[in-house]
């Protein structure tokens, strides 16, 4: 790190700690996060984790080789990487970035091939965007259920703009049908499968615990403008904020896609060993995020006629 920057940042963080002291609304904060994690971020995260790992290590990246090859070749990607895919669309963040690390590790992908990965497999979970957005929010399961659609097309488009090879580039071929079937015993699979997701647990509830703190000075603003910046930085502690209007509607759309610095961090602990570089992960959220706003502004009128 640069002696410049090294500097800016040290005199940045000594009224962060006296901020962290002092305002008795952190203690506060950092209890709703905590519940958060224990009520919500563990129970649907934790046992997905041990399952998805499972998955992977007993092969689910070469099953779905032949049924959606086809689908990653647009991406110029192997078919082993549908299972980030699916798994991120299913699990919610950050399990496709967690799977696609998985992938990478298992050999079932190349360094760039799980890099461009990134830049879409990372998403939110149905149950999220449908129940908490649409019913609870907006108090409409039609329009959780556009969200949810507008999501999966944002990222999918996403992938091809900001995951797609360059032209003429060749990616390696992908595993044969018959290496889905592996040497492996159930009991190292599981035991391997636990331990790997407890630590991933630990990494995404600090992350959560962090952020909504760091949040707090923008969730007081309140308004629009305090839900979009609180949401730039992590998503569950802004929803208070999203009005239940066509504006809001645009919003939640455009900070789901996005999902927050916060989910950023969190893939970047989970995929930290593998040397696997986030810039194109970042890149592809990014156009997620403003895609999914441009797609919900759109169909304003079909979810509030």
């Amino acid at each position: 790190m640069k002696k410049s920057l090294q500097t800016t940042l040290l005199l940045f963080l000594i009224p962060v700690a006296l901020w962290l002291l002092l305002d008795t609304s952190v203690k506060d904060a950092v209890g709703a996060a905590l519940t958060l994690c224990a009520h919500s971020v563990i129970p649907a995260l934790f046992p997905f984790m041990v399952v998805s790992s499972m998955l992977v290590a007993l092969g689910l990246g070469e099953l779905l080789d032949a049924p959606l090859g086809g689908l990653m070749a647009l991406y110029g990607i192997g078919g082993a990487g549908a299972s980030a895919l699916v798994l991120g669309l299913i699990g919610g963040y950050p399990m496709g970035g967690r799977t696609a690390a998985e992938l990478y590790r298992n050999g079932l992908l190349t360094r760039d091939e799980a890099e461009r990965l990134l830049s879409f497999c990372n998403n939110a979970n149905p149950a999220f965007l449908i129940s908490v957005l649409g019913t609870g929010l907006f108090g409409s399961f039609r329009a959780g259920l556009w969200l949810w659609l507008i999501h999966i097309a944002a990222a999918l488009t996403a992938g091809l703009l900001a995951g797609r090879p360059p032209s003429g580039a060749e990616s390696r071929p992908s595993p044969t049908p018959a290496a889905a079937f592996r040497a492996v015993t159930v009991s190292s699979v599981f035991v391997s499968a636990v331990q790997t997701a407890l630590r991933s647990i630990l990494n995404v509830c600090a992350f959560v615990v962090v952020f909504s703190v760091l949040s707090l000075p923008f969730r007081a603003i309140g308004g629009t403008v305090g839900a979009l910046a609180s949401g730039l930085l992590e998503l569950f502690s802004t929803l208070p904020l999203i009005p239940s209007d066509r504006s809001g509607f645009v919003l939640a759309a455009g900070l789901s896609g996005w999902g927050g610095i916060s989910v950023l961090c969190q893939t970047a602990a989970l995929t930290a060993d593998t040397g696997l570089s986030l810039r194109r992960c970042a890149l592809g959220k990014a156009v997620q995020g403003v895609l999914s706003a441009l797609l919900a502004w759109l169909c304003t009128g079909l979810v509030f006629p």
